[in-house]
C-alpha cells in the first residue's frame, strides 16, 4: 500500500463518520418528500379561492377545461407550487455549497450580492431590452449573478489579511446596496417599476409552464452536479490544505461549485426574485440535523429548501387574501432574525 493511498483511506475514515447521521437524513428524504407532496395539495387548494381536494385531484389527473376550478389548478396554481419547490431547491442547495466551499457560515447568495447581481442584469433586461425570451432572461441572470460573485470575492480579498466571512458579508452587502440603487433608478427612469416591482419584492405570481420548462433542465443538471460534488465539498469544509493532503485539486472542485451555485441561483432568481435567507436558513438547520457529510447535506436541504419556498408562498396568499404578501418579505420574517444570531456567534469566534 502506498503513502498516499493510506493517506486516502485515514481521510475517508475521518470524514465519513463525522457527525453523519444518515438514519436521520434517510428520514428527512422520506418523511420530508411525503410533507413536501402534501404540503404542495394543500398550497393548490387554498388561495383566494378555496379548492377541495377531490377537485385537485380531478384537475391533475383528469383534466377538463371546460371548468373553471381545472384551468385555475392547471394554469395558475400547479405551476406556481411546483416553481416554489424548485426555488426553494435551488436556493438552499446553492447555499450550502457556499457554506461548505468557503467554511463561511454566512454564506448565502442573496448576502453575498449574488441574486442582486441577478436582479440587476434582469432589470437591464426590462429597461433596454423588452419582450426577450425567457431563456434569454435566464442567460442573463446567470452573467449578472456570475459578475456580482466576481465582485465581491475581488473587494474582499483585497482587504489586508485576506478574505473573512465578515468581510464578504460587508462586501455583498454594500455591493447588493449599490445594484437594488441603481435597479431603482433604472426603474424610474425608463418608467418599468409597475412592470417588475412585485417581482424584485420576491413573488411567484404568474409562474407559466413555459418557464418551468426552461428552468427544470437548469436547476435538475445543476442538482446532479451538486450530488456529484458533495464528497468533495466535505472536504473543502474541512480546509483546503486537508483537502489537497486527500488527493483533492482544491481549484478544480472550487471552479465547478461555483458554476453549480450561479445556475442555481441564477435560475431562482429568474423566477421569484431578489429572494435571500433561503439558502442561509436551510443548510444550518440541515447539518444540525444529518451532520456535515455534504453527501447527505445537498439532497436533504433540497428537500427542506422546497418546503420553506412552499409555505412561504402559501403564507404570502394567507395573510390578506386576496391580496398577496410578498414572499421575500415572508421568509425574511424568519431569514433576519436567524442571520442576527448568526452574525453574533461569529463574532464571538473572532
Amino acid at each position: 500500500m502506498t503513502a498516499n493511498q493510506s493517506t486516502d483511506i485515514q481521510g475517508e475514515s475521518k470524514i465519513a463518520p463525522i457527525r453523519s447521521r444518515p438514519w436521520m437524513a434517510t428520514f428527512i428524504l422520506t418523511g420530508g418528500l411525503a410533507i413536501v407532496a402534501a404540503v404542495l395539495v394543500a398550497a393548490i387548494s387554498f388561495g383566494a379561492a378555496n379548492i377541495d381536494f377531490p377537485v385537485v385531484w380531478e384537475a391533475v389527473f383528469r383534466f377538463n377545461p371546460d371548468l373553471t376550478n381545472h384551468q385555475i389548478i392547471q394554469e395558475l396554481r400547479l405551476p406556481r407550487v411546483l416553481g416554489a419547490a424548485m426555488v426553494g431547491a435551488a436556493f438552499a442547495v446553492s447555499g450550502a455549497i457556499m457554506q461548505g466551499m468557503t467554511r463561511n457560515p454566512l454564506a448565502d447568495t442573496g448576502l453575498l450580492g449574488i441574486n442582486a447581481g441577478a436582479g440587476f442584469a434582469l432589470t437591464i433586461c426590462f429597461a433596454f431590452f423588452p419582450g426577450l425570451p425567457f431563456m434569454h432572461l435566464i442567460m442573463y441572470s446567470f452573467i449578472g449573478a456570475g459578475a456580482a460573485a466576481g465582485i465581491v470575492y475581488g473587494i474582499g480579498s483585497l482587504a489586508k489579511g485576506g478574505l473573512t466571512p465578515v468581510r464578504l458579508v460587508l462586501a455583498g452587502a454594500a455591493l447588493s446596496a449599490l445594484l437594488v440603487a441603481l435597479s431603482e433608478g433604472l426603474q424610474l427612469y425608463f418608467r418599468i417599476g409597475q412592470d417588475i416591482a412585485f417581482w424584485y419584492a420576491g413573488g411567484l405570481a404568474g409562474t407559466t409552464w413555459g418557464q418551468l420548462k426552461v428552468m427544470a433542465p437548469w436547476v435538475g443538471m445543476a442538482l446532479i452536479l451538486a450530488m456529484t460534488l458533495s464528497r468533495s465539498v466535505t472536504m473543502l469544509s474541512l480546509g483546503d490544505d486537508v483537502a489537497r493532503g486527500l488527493g483533492q485539486r482544491t481549484a478544480l472542485v472550487k471552479l465547478l461549485c461555483s458554476v453549480v451555485v450561479l445556475i442555481l441561483a441564477g435560475s431562482a432568481v429568474s423566477i421569484v426574485g431578489a429572494v435571500g435567507f433561503v439558502g442561509l436558513i436551510v443548510p444550518h438547520l440541515t447539518r444540525k440535523l444529518v451532520g456535515v457529510d455534504y453527501r447527505w447535506i445537498i439532497p436533504c436541504s433540497a428537500v427542506i429548501g422546497a418546503l420553506l419556498v412552499v409555505l412561504a408562498d402559501l403564507g404570502s396568499r394567507m395573510v390578506n387574501p386576496p391580496e398577496e404578501s410578498p414572499i421575500g418579505a415572508v421568509i425574511a420574517l424568519i431569514g433576519v432574525p436567524f442571520f442576527l444570531y448568526l452574525a453574533r456567534q461569529e463574532r464571538r469566534e473572532l
